[in-house]
């Protein structure tokens, strides 16, 4: 029943998503600048756990908008109800829901569907990774400096050395493409599709990053902390790639390697 409700649920999101989408809503600012909360997001959280808790009641919870909701199972659902609230709010249809499923600690399915691409990714742990239900696989390019890459910028921003604006800079100035979509969901599902080569980030939560990584990794690619550990949600960097740049991405990430 774990795979039905799954989908069932992005789907109630993404319903909330599209009833909303470009009409009038309630708009609200989380901690740092322009970190928005919608009406949409909480009527999306809102669908998303009736579901799981319908089938599930006894499962744990973690969601943006409400926090945890914790219980005695070794189930944890890991939600973002609308991951990409700037685009929505802004009607840039580059938005999405996105649940992981975490069991004793470890990822074993995931959903991240964009309604108005009508693009629904799905895996499960050593079972393969699938877009509208069709597999899908990691780019082959062995390449950083021919590749299209993809990244995202924190909204509180963190004045440290080697900081995202540093490392844009060094694949930028060799001529790298490198994206900027708003959707760390949808940026690490574009990678498993191959239609990114790698995707990194610097502070990401457990709800944007949960159900992506499981994808990439389905797909056939790589994703690590910046220092090329294991990636864990509830830490913030995270590296993912097609597997073939990825140590050369993390030594021009470190600044061990210039392009």
């Amino acid at each position: 029943m774990l795979k039905p409700t799954l989908i069932q649920a992005c789907k109630a999101g993404a319903a909330e998503i599209l009833r909303f989408y470009n009409g009038e809503f309630k708009v609200s600012n989380k901690e740092g600048v322009n970190n928005l909360v919608t009406e949409a997001d909480h009527a999306s959280e809102k669908a998303i756990i009736n579901i799981i808790k319908s089938t599930f009641p006894d499962h744990q919870i973690l969601s943006e908008e409400i926090g945890a909701l914790e219980q005695n199972s070794a189930y944890k659902w890991i939600i973002d109800p609308i991951d990409g609230t700037i685009n929505f709010a802004h009607g840039i249809p580059l938005n999405c829901v996105s649940i992981g499923i975490e069991k004793n600690g470890e990822m074993i399915m995931a959903a991240v569907y964009n309604p108005h691409l009508n693009e629904l990714f799905f895996a499960e742990k050593g079972k393969g990774a699938t877009l509208n239900d069709k597999p899908i696989a990691v780019s082959q390019q062995t390449q950083t400096i021919k590749s299209c890459l993809v990244t995202g910028f924190p909204y509180t921003y963190i004045n440290t050395p080697n900081g995202p604006l540093e490392i844009f800079e060094r694949f930028i100035r060799k001529g790298v493409p490198v994206r900027r979509l708003g959707s760390a969901a949808i940026d690490l599902c574009w990678v498993a599709c191959g239609r990114f080569d790698g995707f990194y980030e610097h502070k990401l939560e457990a709800w944007d990053s949960a159900a992506g990584y499981l994808i990439v990794e389905e797909a056939g690619g790589t994703v690590t902390d910046f220092n090329g550990n294991k990636f864990s949600p509830y830490q913030h960097r995270v590296l993912a790639t097609n597997g073939k740049i990825h140590n050369e991405m993390l030594d021009i990430i470190n600044n061990r390697k210039q392009l």
